[in-house]
């Protein structure tokens, strides 16, 4: 006979098991889910603590922290960065604006003919404000294709 229980009303089945036989397969695909999103979670996890590592460092050299807009303290007309070590050629001549044949977007004039000329471009300076002025270029040198000489200019001395 069996026992019904007064405050469930509900018959009490012995040796009654919740879970189903579970196949090999079923236990091993399961296993298999389980590894796949550790590892997901793992990547996702390493890819955080890289970019927080690498967002903490600071570049070697930052052009824009050493640039200045205006005449430097010593009251020369002095324009642009003080990093000697990037900008390491200079040349004298008059700006003027576009470059050769698509290369740069000012050339400086320089005494000895068209041979002598250079194409400019800036990463620092806004070359415009220069236009018709004799000047000093620091510069970085470039692989040119048209241009006798390519140029990255960093600091700008004005000379007349």
């Amino acid at each position: 006979m069996e026992k019904i229980d007064p405050l469930t009303k509900t018959k009490n089945i012995k040796n009654f098991s919740i879970d189903p036989e579970v196949s090999e397969e079923e236990k091993v695909t399961k296993q298999m889910k389980l590894i796949i999103g550790a590892v997901f979670i793992l990547m996702i996890g390493l890819g955080i603590v890289t970019g927080f590592i690498i967002s903490g460092k600071k570049p070697s050299t930052s052009l824009s922290s050493t640039a200045s807009a205006g005449p430097t303290a010593s009251g020369k007309n002095v324009f642009g960065s003080a990093d000697s070590k990037t900008f390491t050629d200079s040349a004298t001549g008059v700006v003027e604006k576009n470059g050769i044949s698509g290369e740069g977007t000012h050339k400086l004039i320089r005494d000895g003919g068209p041979s002598q000329t250079a194409c400019l471009v800036s990463s620092v300076l806004d070359l415009d404000q220069f236009v018709g002025k004799k000047v000093k270029v620091t510069s970085k040198t470039m692989d040119a294709k048209k241009c006798p000489w390519f140029m990255d200019v960093g600091r700008i001395e004005v000379l007349e």
